[in-house]
C-alpha cells in the first residue's frame, strides 16, 4: 500500500500544505487504524480514499492527528493530484463523496479547482477572552463553521502568535465547536493578492494550519463582499511556508483554486 505527500496550495514544493494522501482501498479500514496512520504522519490531515464502480468517483475521508474531520480542502486538492498526477486514474474532473456532500475538482489552468459549498459567515460580537487570546482586539468578528476575526492590517495578521490554549477554549457562535479561529485583513497596497490570513486550529488538532480549504470556503463570500466582486485572492501566511489560494463565489459554491506538488512517495509495511 503506497501513499504520497503533496503540498497543496503551494507556490512551489515545500510551501502550501502538506497532506498525506494513501492509495485508494476496496473497502474502508478499521477507522482507529486510519487514525493511528495520521498520527503516525503527523500531517495536518491525512486522506484516504475509496474505490467506486466508477472511475472517476472515490470515498474520501479526511484525520487530523486527533480527529477525522467533516471538511478538509488542502487534502482534497492533494487527493485530486495523487489519481491525476501519480495514478494517472483519471484526467477529467473527478467527484469525492465526503461527510460535506459531494466535492468535485477539476483541472484548471494551473493546477486543480475544487467545487466546494460556500459557508457565508454572520456578524457577531467579539466572544470573550478572544481579544486576550490574540493579544490584540479584532476589528470586527463573524461565525460560520470557524471564527473569523478581521484585523486593521496585513502586519497585523503576520505578526499574531496567539495563545493556543486559550484559543482551544472560544467558541463564540461558530458552528463547528471551540478551537477554530481564522484571523485575516486586507492586503497592503501593491501585493498582488486581496487579503491575508492565517488560521489556528487547536479544536482540529492543529495548533497552526499552514493553508485551509475549509476556512476559504468562509472568507470567499466574506471578503467577496467587503470588495463587490466574485473573485478574491488569498495568501495564508503560514510562517516559513504559505499557502495561494483564489476564490470564486458561484451562487451558493465557491470554487477554490491552487497547485499541488508531490514530495515524498512511499510504502506503508502496517
Amino acid at each position: 500500500m503506497r501513499q504520497w505527500i503533496v503540498d497543496a496550495f503551494a507556490s512551489a514544493p515545500f510551501m502550501g500544505n502538506p497532506a498525506g494522501v494513501v492509495e485508494p482501498f476496496g473497502q474502508w479500514p478499521d477507522d482507529a487504524w486510519m487514525q493511528t496512520l495520521a498520527i503516525e504522519n503527523n500531517q495536518a490531515e491525512t486522506a484516504f480514499l475509496l474505490k467506486t464502480d466508477r472511475p472517476d468517483r472515490y470515498g474520501l475521508r479526511w484525520f487530523t492527528p486527533g480527529m477525522e474531520v467533516p471538511l478538509c480542502g488542502h487534502a482534497t486538492l492533494a487527493s485530486a493530484h495523487v489519481l491525476m498526477a501519480e495514478l494517472k486514474l483519471t484526467e477529467g474532473p473527478v467527484t469525492f463523496d465526503t461527510l460535506s456532500g459531494p466535492l468535485i475538482v477539476r483541472r484548471a489552468a494551473e493546477g486543480y479547482e475544487m467545487d466546494f459549498p460556500a459557508d457565508p459567515p454572520r456578524r457577531t460580537a467579539i466572544p470573550d477572552g478572544l481579544s486576550e487570546a490574540m493579544g490584540v482586539t479584532p476589528v470586527e468578528v463573524w461565525a460560520g463553521a470557524y471564527l473569523v476575526a478581521v484585523l486593521e492590517n496585513e502586519a497585523q495578521v503576520r505578526a499574531l502568535k496567539p495563545d493556543i490554549a486559550a484559543v482551544n477554549r472560544i467558541s463564540g457562535e461558530a458552528t463547528g465547536g471551540r478551537g477554530n479561529l481564522i484571523v485575516a485583513a486586507f492586503a497592503d497596497p501593491g501585493s498582488p493578492v486581496d487579503v491575508v490570513d492565517r488560521f489556528f486550529a487547536p479544536g482540529s488538532g492543529v495548533a497552526e494550519d499552514p493553508a485551509t480549504g475549509s476556512a476559504h470556503c468562509i472568507l470567499a463570500p466574506l471578503y467577496a463582499d467587503k470588495l463587490g466582486r466574485d473573485r478574491v485572492t488569498f495568501f495564508q501566511a503560514y510562517p516559513g511556508r504559505g499557502g495561494d489560494l483564489e476564490c470564486e463565489m458561484k451562487g451558493e459554491r465557491v470554487l477554490l483554486r491552487g497547485q499541488a506538488f508531490t514530495t515524498v512517495e512511499g510504502r506503508l509495511r502496517a
